[in-house]
C-alpha cells in the first residue's frame, strides 16, 4: 500500500462526527417472572432504528427528538409487543413480554411471526454503515423459502426478486447466473457480488465473474440493490448482490445443524454447521459437500466448501470478525448442442474430454466500532487467492465430433487480489430533523494472470500444458492483468420533513486496467507445416478518473407506504476477457472501451397491516458504448501481415452502440390467511405475483443491422407466481415461472430449428416451469422434498459462445429431491 493510500484510509479511520442528541429511551426487557430477556430486538418504526437488549435485558435509544414513536419488540418464543411512546424528555420504559399462547410451534412458524414485523421486502434506510434510502432494494429471506435449497435452485430462491433473468445450469448451484434489465446473466458478472459486505468475484474490475456462490443452506438473507448501488459499491450496471450468512447463535455454546440431501441423477449433498457463543467469542462454521452425475452424459461434478466465522466482542462498542472461505470443485462438461440436436435429444453429448476446475480462497478481517450511539465505523480488509481451469474441445462447429487425436484447449487463470473498504456513518441534527451522512473509501489491487494453449489428448482432468507435443497449436497466449482502483464515495440522507427524504450521493473513481503479454501468430500451409510462428506483444493500459453522481428520494404517504425514486450514473470497466482471449467462437474489437450510462427508478411500495405487501416501479436504463456481440465475417492476419476475410461468419464482440431499456416491475404478496383466517396461528397461506414487463431498443450503432433492434437477454414478459401454504409444522410451495422469448445477440438472429452446425446464434424460445416443494418439522427433525419442473418441459436458457459450450446448454427435465435435517 502506497503512503498516500494509507494516509487516505487512516484519515477515514480517525474521522467522526459526534453530535449530541436531546432525549433517550432506556429500560429493561423481562418476562412475566421478571427474568431478563437477552437479545430481544427493539425497533422504532419512524426512524427505522434497531437496538438489541444485552445479557441483562437492558436497552437504550439515544439522541431522540421530541415526538411520538412506535416501538416494536420481538424475542423468540414471546408475543410481539407494539407500543406508542411520547418522548418529551428522557424516558424509562420497562417491557414485559408474554409467552406465546400456542406452544410447540415449528421454527418456521416462529420465524414467520418475526418477519411480519421486521422483514420488509426492502432494506431499511440506514443499516449499519450503509444507506439504502431512495433505492430499489429487495431482500430474499431464506428461512421463509420452501424449496430446493440444497441445490441452490435460483428459480425458487429468487422468486420474489423482480425481473431477474436466470441461466439454469443443473450443477447443484455451483455457480449463480443471474442478470436483469438486459444484462448478461453469465456468472452474475453485471452485479457487484459480495458476502457479508466484501467482494467475492474473481476481479471486481478486470474479471467480475463469480465462480463461487455461497450455499443457500448457510444464508440468512440475500440483499439485492439495483443499479443505484453503483455509488456505494462500484461501477456495475446491475447493482449489488450481497449474501448475508447466518449469525452465530447467541444463546448456545454449540448448535449443530446437519442436512443430508438425495436427488435425481445421483445428487448427493451434505451440509453440516456449528454455531455458538462463548463469552465474548462467537463463531459460525460449516462444511458443504456436493456430488452428482447431471442429466446428460459427461456431466459429473463434485465440490467441497468450508467456511469459518469468528467474532470477538471487545466491548459494547467494538467488535472484530475474521472469516475464511475455501471452495474446490471439479466438473465434467458435456458441451453445447445445435438447435437440431436439442430438438432431437436434449440429453445428447458429444464431448467426453471437457473439464472445469475451480479453487477459491477468500479471507476477510472486519472491524466494527461505535464512536457514539449516532456514529458507526467499519473497516473491512479482504483478499482472494483463486484459480480456475477450463479444458476441452471447443469449436464454433458445435456438431463436429471430438477428435481424440487433437489436443484439447486449456485455459488457466490465477486471481490474486486484496482490498480495504472503510465506512463511516453518522446521524446528526439538521434543523428539527435527523439526517445521516455516509463517507467511505475503497482501495483495491489485483495481480492476475491467464495462460492459454494446448492440453493433452487424454480424456481425464489433466490440467497440464502440452506445448512440447504441439508447438504449432494456434491458440496460445500468456498475459498478466494488474489492476488498481482507488475510490471515495459518500451519500447523505436529508430529512426535509417528516415525509420527504432526499439522498444525494457521489463516487469518485480512479481505475487503472492493464494487459501485459503476448499471443502466438501461427500460419500453417495446407499440409499443416508452419510457415510462421511468432510471439506478438500486446500490451495495453486504460487509466481513467471519473465522478459518478446520483440522487434518491422517498415520500411517505404514511408509516407503511412510500413513493421512492432514484437516478444514478453507472460505469463498467472493460474486462481482461474483453481485451484478449483467443476464442474460436468470436473476435474482440481491438478498440474496445468502457461502458457508461445511468439507471433510474420510480415506484410505490408498502404494506397493508400483515395482509398485503407490494412494490410497483418503473425503470429506465441507458447503456452507452454497450458491449455486445454481432455476426460478421471473420478476419485474420495473413503471412504478409494483411487483415483478410476468411469466408467464415463469426460472433464479433465490441462496443455495439447505445441501448435503452425500460419497463414496469411489480411484486405483490397477499396473505390469504390474514384476510380470512387471522385467528389461526398454525395456518399459512400466501399468494405472490412477480411480474416484469420490459422493452428495449438500440438507439444508435455504427454496426450494420443493429440500430432499432431489441437488446439481447430481455424477455418482454418475466413472470413468477405461486402459492405458499402450510398448517402447523407442514409447509409447502407451488411456483410457476414463465419467460417469453429473448434474443442472444444485437443482430436479433432468430432460432433456426434446422441448424445442425453451430447452435450459437438464435433466440431463446419462451419457456415455462412448475416447481413443487414440501417441508415437515418434528421437534429437532425436518424433512423436505420436492419436484422441480413438474411438467417435465424441455427448454434451455442459454446459448454459450465458449465454455461450457459452445452451443445450446439444455436445462434439467423433471427432477426430485429430499432433504433430512437434524438440529441440536
Amino acid at each position: 500500500m502506497r503512503l498516500k493510500e494509507f494516509s487516505f484510509l487512516l484519515l477515514l479511520v480517525l474521522l467522526s462526527f459526534p453530535v449530541l442528541g436531546q432525549f433517550s429511551i432506556t429500560g429493561q426487557v423481562v418476562d412475566k417472572d421478571s427474568a431478563p430477556i437477552s437479545d430481544a430486538e427493539l425497533y422504532i418504526k419512524e426512524l427505522e432504528r434497531v437496538e438489541t437488549a444485552n445479557s441483562q435485558g437492558n436497552y437504550i435509544f439515544n439522541d431522540l427528538s421530541f415526538g411520538t414513536y412506535t416501538l416494536v419488540v420481538f424475542a423468540y418464543e414471546f408475543e410481539i409487543l407494539e407500543q406508542d411512546l411520547v418522548v418529551n424528555g428522557n424516558t424509562t420504559f420497562n417491557i414485559v413480554l408474554q409467552q406465546l399462547k400456542t406452544q410447540n410451534l415449528s421454527e418456521v412458524v416462529l420465524t414467520q411471526k418475526r418477519e411480519e414485523v421486521f422483514a420488509l421486502k426492502q432494506l431499511k434506510k440506514v443499516d449499519g454503515t450503509a444507506i439504502y434510502a431512495g433505492k430499489k432494494t429487495e431482500v430474499v429471506l431464506l428461512e421463509g423459502i420452501t424449496g430446493n435449497l440444497a441445490a441452490n435452485n435460483p428459480r425458487q430462491i429468487y422468486s420474489q426478486v423482480v425481473g431477474l433473468n436466470i441461466y439454469d445450469n443443473g450443477d447443484a448451484g455451483l455457480q449463480l447466473n443471474i442478470g436483469g434489465r438486459g444484462l448478461d446473466p453469465n456468472r452474475t458478472a453485471n452485479f457487484n457480488t459480495r458476502q457479508n459486505g466484501y467482494d467475492i468475484s474473481a476481479d471486481v474490475l478486470g474479471y467480475p465473474e463469480s465462480y463461487y456462490t455461497p450455499p443457500a443452506e448457510a444464508l440468512e438473507e440475500i440483499q439485492v440493490v439495483r443499479g443505484a448501488a453503483s455509488l456505494q459499491y462500484g461501477t456495475q450496471f446491475g447493482g449489488l448482490v450481497n449474501f448475508k450468512f447466518k449469525q452465530p447463535n447467541p444463546n448456545k455454546k454449540i448448535e449443530l445443524i446437519t442436512r443430508q440431501t438425495l436427488g435425481s441423477y445421483n445428487l448427493n449433498t451434505s451440509f453440516n454447521s456449528l454455531s455458538g457463543t462463548v463469552g465474548k467469542v462467537s463463531y459460525y462454521t460449516y462444511f458443504n459437500y456436493k456430488e452428482g452425475n447431471g442429466f446428460r452424459p459427461n456431466s459429473d461434478y463434485n465440490s467441497r466448501n468450508y467456511f469459518a466465522h469468528v467474532g470477538y466482542q471487545f466491548s459494547d462498542k467494538t467488535k472484530v470478525t475474521l472469516e475464511a472461505t475455501f471452495l474446490n470443485y471439479l466438473a465434467k462438461q458435456p458441451g453445447g448442442l445445435t438447435d437440431a440436436q436439442f430438438i432431437e435429444d436434449p440429453t445428447f453429448s458429444n464431448r467426453d474430454r471437457n473439464w472445469f476446475d475451480v479453487d477459491w480462497k477468500l479471507f476477510s478481517l472486519r472491524l466494527d466500532h461505535k464512536f457514539s450511539s449516532k456514529t458507526d465505523f467499519s473497516l473491512n480488509v479482504f483478499g482472494l487467492d483463486a484459480s480456475r481451469s477450463a479444458l476441452g474441445f471447443r469449436t464454433n462447429r458445435v456438431s463436429q465430433p471430438d477428435d481424440i487425436e487433437e489436443p484439447r484447449e486449456l485455459l488457466i487463470d490465477n486471481f490474486q487480489n486484496w482490498g480495504a473498504e472503510a465506512r463511516l456513518l453518522t446521524r446528526y441534527k439538521l434543523g428539527d430533523t435527523e439526517s445521516a451522512l455516509l463517507v467511505g473509501s475503497k482501495i483495491y489491487r489485483t495481480d492476475n494472470d491467464q495462460r492459454q494453449g494446448p492440453g493433452t489428448t487424454a480424456a481425464n482432468a489433466d490440467f497440464n500444458f502440452a506445448n512440447d507435443e504441439f508447438p504449432n497449436y494456434e491458440r496460445q497466449s500468456q498475459f498478466n492483468f494488474p489492476n488498481a482502483n482507488l475510490a471515495f464515495f459518500g451519500e447523505n440522507i436529508f430529512n426535509i420533513n417528516s415525509k420527504l427524504t432526499l439522498t444525494p450521493g457521489f463516487r469518485l473513481e480512479h481505475i487503472n486496467t492493464e494487459s501485459i503479454g503476448s499471443y502466438k501468430n501461427i500460419v500453417l500451409d495446407l499440409a499443416g507445416n508452419s510457415l510462421l510462428n511468432e510471439d506478438v506483444e500486446d500490451n495495453r493500459a486504460f487509466d481513467r478518473t471519473f465522478l459518478l453522481l446520483g440522487l434518491g428520494a422517498t415520500y411517505k404517504l404514511k408509516s407503511s407506504v412510500e413513493f421512492y425514486g432514484n437516478f444514478s450514473q453507472n460505469y463498467r470497466s472493460v474486462t481482461f476477457s474483453d481485451i484478449r482471449v483467443v476464442n474460436p467462437s468470436f473476435q474482440v474489437d481491438e478498440n474496445i472501451s468502457d461502458e457508461d450510462g445511468f439507471t433510474a427508478d420510480i415506484g410505490l411500495r408498502g404494506r397493508h397491516k400483515n395482509v398485503f405487501s407490494y412494490d410497483v416501479s418503473a425503470f429506465g436504463l441507458l447503456y452507452d458504448n454497450r458491449l455486445g456481440e454481432i455476426l460478421k465475417s471473420e478476419t485474420q492476419i495473413n503471412a504478409a501481415g494483411v487483415e483478410v476475410e476468411t469466408g467464415s461468419i463469426i460472433r464479433f464482440r465490441g462496443n455495439i452502440g447505445t441501448a435503452f431499456m425500460y419497463g414496469l416491475e411489480s411484486f405483490g404478496n397477499w396473505s390469504i390467511k390474514e384476510t380470512f383466517f387471522s385467528g389461526n396461528d398454525k395456518l399459512k397461506l400466501n399468494y405472490f405475483l412477480n411480474l416484469a414487463l420490459t422493452e428495449s431498443e438500440y438507439l444508435s450503432s455504427e454496426e450494420t443491422n443493429v440500430e432499432g433492434n431489441k437488446v439481447e437477454f430481455i424477455p418482454a414478459v418475466n413472470l413468477k407466481t405461486g402459492l405458499n401454504f402450510g398448517y402447523g409444522n407442514l409447509l409447502g410451495s407451488l411456483q410457476y415461472t414463465y419467460l417469453s422469448s429473448q434474443f442472444t445477440d444485437a443482430t436479433n438472429a432468430l432460432q433456426d430449428i434446422n441448424d445442425n452446425q453451430r447452435g450459437i446464434e438464435g433466440e431463446i424460445p419462451a419457456y415455462d416451469i412448475l416447481d413443487f416443494s414440501l417441508a415437515y418439522t418434528y421437534k429437532n427433525w425436518k424433512l423436505e422434498a420436492g419436484i422441480n419442473n413438474v411438467l417435465n418441459n424441455s427448454y434451455f436458457t442459454r446459448r454459450a459462445t465458449g465454455y461450457p459450450g459452445p452451443g445450446i446448454i439444455p436445462s434439467e427435465p423433471r427432477t426430485f429431491y429430499t432433504t433430512l435435517q437434524f438440529k441440536l
